[in-house]
């Protein structure tokens, strides 16, 4: 039998999208599955659509927090209820290429790996197509990943019989960042399919839309996540900005 992924998605007024969100993991070649939504307290009708599938879809398990305590909360508390030997991650705006669970297993399989991600494209608030792919260095090294986080949230799979179930810092910002890197310490390379595989939805009041606020938070990761001081994380970050600025759209393509 096939091994079961689990998916987890932490909800907060996602009623625009997670229908879409949701059909996309339906869709999946891949069957064996589990969708673990975990709901942040929302205040508008997320909740019933999610009820409405899960009534239908038994693979579909929603849990509902009764007051808002954050995305990193809610993501530690789906991976709590897990039991996949596969972890993935999926936001409530964000959606999957029907192969993509089929591939990324396969990849695993064929090449003994316990951890991969794949290239994305990029679509607005509306669904429109952005014709932006997102890709990576291939392999991916530690010191790459160290300054600028080549891998998005919505692709990635690891192996949880090998690294166990790993925390998410609940009281910081950027973190899948810090799940990545906690990763890569330990394997030192990964591999991605080289295609996409995800849509990616910008969002106008996203954290990724705000340079501002991605410069902090990122600051955030070499002060906090790598423990150094203040001078060296300002050196750090101005190295990141560098990466930032002038290596990394060398990934963006147009398609």
């Amino acid at each position: 039998m096939k091994d079961l992924v689990s998916i987890l998605t932490p909800t907060f007024n996602a009623e625009k999208f997670i229908r879409a969100t949701i059909k996309s993991v339906q869709e999946q070649t891949y069957e064996n599955w589990e969708m673990i939504l975990v709901d942040d307290a929302s205040t508008d009708n997320t909740v019933s659509i999610i009820e409405d599938f899960a009534q239908r879809d038994n693979r579909i398990k929603l849990f509902k927090f009764s007051e808002n305590r954050g995305n990193g909360f809610a993501r530690n508390a789906a991976l709590d209820k897990a039991t996949g030997k596969y972890i993935a991650y999926l936001d409530a705006d964000d959606l999957w290429f029907p192969s993509k669970l089929e591939k990324q297993i396969q990849f695993l399989n064929a090449n003994n790996l316990h951890f991969t991600f794949s290239y994305y494209d990029s679509i607005d608030e509306e669904g429109n197509n952005l014709n932006r792919r997102v890709e990576s260095p291939n392999p991916l090294i530690y010191k790459q990943l160290f300054f600028c986080n080549y891998v998005g949230n919505l692709t990635a799979i690891y192996d949880a019989d090998y690294f166990g179930k790993i925390i998410l810092e609940t009281s910081q910002k950027r973190q899948d960042w810090r799940l990545w890197l906690t990763i890569l310490k330990q394997i030192k390379t990964a591999e991605a399919i080289p295609e996409s595989l995800a849509f990616y939805r910008i969002r106008k009041d996203s954290i990724s839309s705000s340079k501002f606020k991605l410069i902090k938070h990122n600051f955030g990761v070499y002060r906090e996540f790598h423990r150094y001081n203040f001078m060296s994380s300002v050196l750090l970050m101005m190295r990141f900005l560098f990466i930032q600025l002038i290596i990394k759209p060398k990934y963006i393509k147009k398609i």
